[in-house]
């Protein structure tokens, strides 16, 4: 484990809200958790209440306004996109910030099962998926074992302020998320057929990129930051605001951004090139369950790894970095076209509103943004 980690331990017996969408994936996810989750929960005294979604932002709905106190931890078992609910909907409650220091558990249910599989490679697990993957998670919960995790803040240009857990993408990658949502019942295949269909139509994004370079010090495997030393622009390198400088329940400030009407400030670093085939900005080392695509990223590393490719790669050039990037290689090749910088912010300002833009694996509207 990266060094300078505290984890904390659930108490035991435990008492778990596991929030459930049975719609998930291939729509296996409530005879999996009956099948393997239960019988090992129920070893290590973990009580669960299940709630089961039966539509989009009903999970949102229940963390902001239920009262959380009974329950020990909460417990997502689905794709992404259910945590990315969920993390919004205790964003918006009064008292988020203690309701966030609640432990948050990832079980995979889904088709995009991405943080559960950056959870697995950061245990030191051997990379699995399916079954295997639900039981290393499970057993992650039973264990009790809890640990920070970094949330990005992120603003777009009509006013939205979004948390995201793993990733924003503009491009070929949220593309392929969103085109191929039509094969959910293939599970993670999904993604595979969805790679191949937006080869063939590789389309090109007209846009000016921006970001703040991570600390120099940081490296490749950035170390766990001290809070108490300033970053490179005299601002304290963490998230959260010095205390007093805000009223209680406001959500933090966003120390290290300009508004998006603004230039980036000075300090920043302005892509050269306009046009894209791809920009990501992941913060967990995994974007599916095969694509480890950021091996040096950490749970809390404080750290942006941005990822962008120029537009004149070849279909052939791209698609042998999305077969590397199953064992995380794709960085050794060299390829031209793909530029891979840690950053701790970052702004994308799109010439026209064109392409789909992701949080988390969900869609949105194709806007400036900047996080």
């Amino acid at each position: 484990h990266p060094i300078g980690d505290s984890y904390g331990v659930l108490p035991r017996p435990c008492r778990a809200l596991v929030l459930l969408n049975p719609q998930s994936g291939s729509g296996r996810a409530l005879d999996d958790f009956h099948a393997v989750v239960q019988p090992m929960l129920a070893e290590a005294e973990v009580a669960t209440t299940v709630f089961i979604t039966e539509r989009p932002h009903h999970a949102h709905e229940k963390v902001r306004d239920e009262d959380l106190s009974q329950w020990d931890t909460l417990v997502v078992m689905s794709g992404d996109g259910l945590l990315y609910e969920v993390v919004n909907g205790l964003m918006e409650r009064p008292d988020w910030k203690d309701t966030m220091k609640k432990p948050l558990c990832i079980l995979p249910g889904g088709s995009g099962n991405a943080l559960a599989a950056s959870i697995n490679y950061y245990s030191g697990y051997d990379h699995v998926a399916k079954k295997k993957l639900l039981t290393n998670c499970t057993f992650t919960l039973c264990k009790g074992l809890h640990t920070q995790m970094d949330l990005v803040s992120l603003n777009t240009a009509s006013g939205k302020r979004l948390f995201s857990f793993l990733g924003f993408g503009w491009g070929f990658i949220s593309d392929v998320d969103i085109d191929s949502e039509k094969y959910r019942w293939l599970g993670s295949a999904r993604f595979t057929l969805g790679t191949l269909q937006c080869l063939a139509k590789l389309r090109v994004y007209q846009g000016r990129l921006s970001y703040l370079p991570a600390a120099p010090e940081q490296g490749p495997l950035p170390a766990p930051r001290n809070p108490h030393v300033p970053a490179t622009n005299g601002q304290v390198g963490h998230v959260l605001p010095p205390v007093g400088t805000e009223t209680p329940g406001s959500l933090p400030t966003d120390s290290l951004l300009a508004p998006l009407g603004q230039p980036v400030p000075a300090h920043w670093t302005v892509v050269p090139e306009e046009e894209f085939v791809l920009v990501y900005a992941i913060y967990q080392s995994h974007l599916g369950t095969n694509l480890l695509m950021a091996p040096a990223a950490r749970l809390h590393d404080g750290c942006i790894h941005l990822f962008y490719m120029k537009a004149g790669i070849s279909r052939v050039a791209l698609l042998k970095l999305f077969l590397a990037m199953s064992r995380g290689t794709h960085l050794d090749l060299n390829c031209p076209h793909l530029c891979y910088v840690p950053v701790q912010a970052f702004r994308l300002e799109p010439r026209v509103a064109a392409g789909i833009m992701t949080v988390d694996g969900e869609a949105l509207a194709c806007e400036p943004v900047q996080g």
